[in-house]
This record gives C-alpha cells, structure tokens and sequence, in this order.
C-alpha cells in the first residue's frame, strides 16, 4: 500500500494512535486498508498500550509500520513520534487519525484532490458522522470561539441533510481527522505538548494560519466516528485539563475582547456546572477544571515548537520500519 515518493500521486502517511484500544485499531487499519488511494503507509502509533495491540496489528496486517512508545505520555507525544516519522520519510502528507474510525473507500481522494487544488490549504478535515448514527454529523469542521469551551464542531448533532456539502474554509479542524501537508509541518513543528489532551488541533491550527495558511473542509470526504452523541464524560482528569488548556489558548491567541468573552462564559459556565454537578455528586469535576484554569493561567507560557524538521530528513528517512 506504499508507493515512492515522486512516482504518481501525492504520498501521504496515515498515522493512527492507539493507547489499549487494540479491536477498534485493527477495525481502523482494516477501513484504511480498504481505501481506494493507494499511495499511502499507514503507520500505526502504539502509545504504551498492554493490550497486545502491537502484536494484533503485526499479525493482522503485516504492512502497516508500527511506532511502540514503551509509556503513555500522551496523546502529543505519541502522535509527534507518528510526526517525526512521516516527515522524514519525505511524503507530502500527514493524515492523523483517531483509532476510533471508519472511513468510506474513496475518503482519501477527496481530502488529497481538495488539498491539491490550492498550496495555500495547510490542512483539510472531512465530513465526520457518527458511527452508530450515519446520517448525524459530529463535524464539518469547526469554530473558535474564546469561551468557556473553547471550540464547537459545527453541524454536531445535525441531521445531515446536505446544509454543509460545499468545500470551503473553516476556522479549524478537528485532530480526529486531519490531512496536513508535509511542508506546512516543516515550518510550524510538531503539536505542542502545552497543550494535553485538548486543544492541540486547535492550536495546531492557529499556527498554520500564522504562517498564511488556512484550513479547508472537503464534504465528499467522509468518516464514521465512534463517538457516544450523549457522552457523560464530565470527569475531574478530563475537566483539569479541558480548563488548562483553555487558559493557555487565551493567553497565547486572545486580545482584550477575547479575554473578557472567555472570563465572563467561564465564569457562568462554571457556577451552572457546579450546581448541576453537585445533584450527581460530582461537584469536583468544576473544581477541577477551575484549578486547571488557574493552572493554565500561573504555568509558564514557552513559545510554539516552530522546529524546522528538515535536518533530520535524510538520516531518518533510510531507517526503514520501526
């Protein structure tokens, strides 16, 4: 499923991570295998996983390249060692997965055919629906918006009735999904690790679009996401970092205006959630996500990982598989 690159179509590698999530990785690589463009390597991060999932893969499909991280040290992490590789393995693009995901088998076409079409799209996300209900979206891109929250995925929870069945510029796209060009990557580095476990995408993308890029949604590009529409995800080790990583971003992207949106809807959002939290007992997920905020506000502010990657290309790019 390799192709060289320079020969034909533009080459791209898929990165997929994976922390214990073996059967729905091999369901990924599986969809991806079926895919109709055949000038791509999928690549397969296994970020500390004790599930067998590197054995799993390595049986089940022979000719996916694998990354094995010995520890989860985050979604970042693990998905800059997938960075790494495929920028030195010189193709000209990135695709970065969920492993929670199926995709339609000409799903790649479209997303290269969009990119292709214009150098100054950095990235392109596509239509995502949910995998239990395919006929509802989950995004077509999305919005930054300096609340409390600091991204919406637009169309969520949408009957998809073709209302976003145009391509066309978006303000970011989701990391669920995403096509980069391998040359965008070299200029504006790898995701930053400031950002864990939220806000990666986002930032990633407000990066591109520094340097003159813009991020593009191809809606004939579709992907089925394994995600609940009605997640009682509200938990203290997610909301700690959810409130982190927002203090970051308005640090790091907001003016004047942005700051008072984002203090006045998180000061609301916060006094509602503690009272619908607290009939559930659960009024220690806020206080978590408002010590994250604080966090986020005192933690040291480093400027974006802008590394120029391209002094490692050669060496790294003959190193074969991992």
């Amino acid at each position: 499923m390799t192709r060289v690159a320079g020969q034909g179509a533009p080459t791209v590698a898929a990165l997929v991570l994976n922390y214990n999530g073996r059967d729905i990785t091999l369901q990924a690589l599986a969809s991806l295998e079926a895919m109709t463009y055949t000038a791509c390597e999928l690549i397969h991060i296994d970020n500390g996983s004790g599930d067998g999932s590197s054995e799993a893969v390595a049986a089940a499909h022979p000719r996916v390249t694998q990354i094995r991280v010995e520890e989860n040290q985050g979604v970042v992490y693990g998905m800059n060692k997938g960075i790494e590789l495929a920028v030195a393995r010189g193709v000209d693009y990135l695709l970065l997965l969920n492993n929670d995901i199926e995709v339609e088998p000409d799903f790649l076409d479209q997303l290269v055919a969009v990119a292709e079409a214009d150098p100054g799209i950095g990235c392109v996300g596509p239509k995502i629906l949910y995998h239990g209900e395919r006929d509802r979206l989950w995004s077509t891109g999305g919005r930054i918006r300096f609340r409390e929250s600091m991204t919406r995925e637009r169309g969520e929870g949408q009957v998809d009735r073709g209302q976003y069945d145009r391509d066309e510029e978006v303000p970011y796209v989701n990391g669920c999904a995403m096509l980069v060009r391998r040359q965008v990557v070299e200029e504006i580095g790898l995701w930053d690790p400031l950002f864990h476990l939220a806000l990666d995408d986002a930032d990633w993308c407000m990066r591109m679009k520094a340097r003159g890029y813009c991020c593009y949604y191809a809606h004939r590009a579709v992907l089925y996401h394994m995600v609940a529409r009605t997640v009682g995800g509200y938990r203290a080790s997610r909301t700690f970092f959810n409130g982190r990583s927002a203090a970051l971003f308005v640090r790091r992207y907001g003016g004047p205006a942005q700051w008072c949106s984002f203090l006045l809807f998180l000061s609301a959002g916060l006094f509602l959630a503690f009272f619908r939290e607290l009939v559930r007992g659960n009024q220690g997920a806020v206080i978590a996500k408002l010590r994250g905020v604080i966090e986020g506000l005192r933690a040291p502010m480093a400027p974006p990982p802008g590394v120029d990657l391209r002094e490692d290309h050669a060496q790294a790019a003959g190193s074969g598989r991992l």
